[in-house]
């Protein structure tokens, strides 16, 4: 007989090795995965994660890896926050597509103004301004009304998705863009300042995720406000009797969230993406879901996880392209690292027994 047995503390063991369990985990799933399509697997667990670090053309992958991981860690560490207090951001995609939106708004606003290093602050203010008033829905209507805001802060990704659509197609369309969806081209802005040099794939996204590393670090290690974020999470009922008051937590959690979201939209639509498109969102708000919990809620973790799965984007590129592997695996792939990681971290607070049924 198998079975569970609740641990008195968890395990400390168990919650460092769980990411790398899951890891390995997911390699071996996803070994089977490309077995069953007909691809060597050896041969695709190399593209996808020894080819963009290590391989012959690693000096044109490598700055790729700043370009995808930049706005994971920087939603991934938003949604870190509300994690650990038992708030539940799942909507960081929608309020990272605003924040694009707000601030490329205000970039064609001064189209084509050439004081640029005037327009970025804006652009940036607007971008984080965007995130934080989409993500203040959810928790407005959590405080006063109670509501679920997991149920509302996704409901409002398909809304934004809708409105960035309508937006490419109609007040945002490029004039003189013969009829195609899309706004101008507005990378002209982010390059603002000469020693961000997008070539090597620095660009403000990652200059933003890198300060958030280490404000988030000093928040969670040195601040009272990380503690009280940390004992709301753990401990709601000894939070209460400390005072600390759960709507402002709440209003705190999501908004930062959607500010550093919003940024990192709007770094991404004046930086590598270029503009605004109906196809503009690939998912990062999501990823970053998994790329928090495989970071352990933990700033430090975060930057590697998104390091990691900043190399599965680019790595299942390269399998597509090399091996003829369908997008839909690697999708698959990624996803199974979460479903590892959340069926490992089983034993951080549980140890399983083996035994003989007892008998009545």
């Amino acid at each position: 007989m198998i079975a569970l047995e609740k641990r008195p503390q968890p395990s400390q063991v168990w919650s460092l090795a769980s990411p790398v369990v899951a890891v390995v985990l997911t390699m071996i799933a996803g070994a089977g995965l490309f077995a069953a399509l007909g691809q060597d697997p050896v041969a695709a667990l190399i593209k996808i994660f020894w080819e963009p670090v290590f391989g012959p053309y690693n000096f044109f992958y490598l700055p790729q890896l700043l370009i995808k991981g930049a706005p994971l860690v920087a939603i991934a560490l938003g949604l870190s926050l509300g994690f650990k207090a038992g708030i539940w951001n799942i909507g960081a995609e929608g309020q990272y597509i605003i924040g694009a939106l707000c601030g490329a708004g205000v970039g064609l606003a001064f189209y084509p103004m050439e004081a640029r290093w005037l327009i970025l602050p804006l652009m940036l203010v607007a971008g984080a301004l965007g995130g934080f008033v989409w993500a203040m829905i959810p928790g407005l209507l959590r405080v006063k009304f109670n509501t679920n805001e997991i149920l509302v802060s996704l409901m409002l990704v398909y809304v934004a998705e809708q409105l960035m659509a309508s937006m490419a197609l109609g007040l945002m369309k490029n004039p003189e863009g013969m009829g195609f969806p899309g706004s101008r081209n507005l990378s002209q802005y982010e390059s603002a300042s000469t020693w961000i040099d997008r070539s090597y794939g620095m660009h403000w996204g990652v200059v933003i995720a890198l300060i958030a590393v280490c404000f988030a670090y000093i928040l969670f290690s040195r601040h009272i406000l990380g503690f009280q974020i940390k004992l709301a999470g753990q401990a709601p009922r000894a939070a209460a009797f400390s005072g600390v008051s759960p709507a402002r937590l709440v209003l705190f959690c999501l908004g930062t969230s959607g500010a550093l979201a919003g940024l990192a939209g709007l770094t991404e639509v004046a930086g590598p993406a270029g503009l605004v498109s109906i196809d503009f969102n690939v998912g990062y708000g999501f990823t970053a879901i998994i790329v928090a919990f495989l970071g352990r809620l933990h700033p430090v973790g975060i930057l590697l996880a998104g390091t990691l799965m900043a190399i599965t984007y680019i790595g299942g590129d390269v399998a597509q392209s090399s091996l003829g592997l369908p997008g839909a695996a690697i999708q698959v792939f990624q996803g199974m690292l979460l479903f590892f990681l959340l069926a490992v971290d089983v034993l951080t607070n549980y140890r399983v027994r083996i035994g003989q049924r007892s008998v009545a």
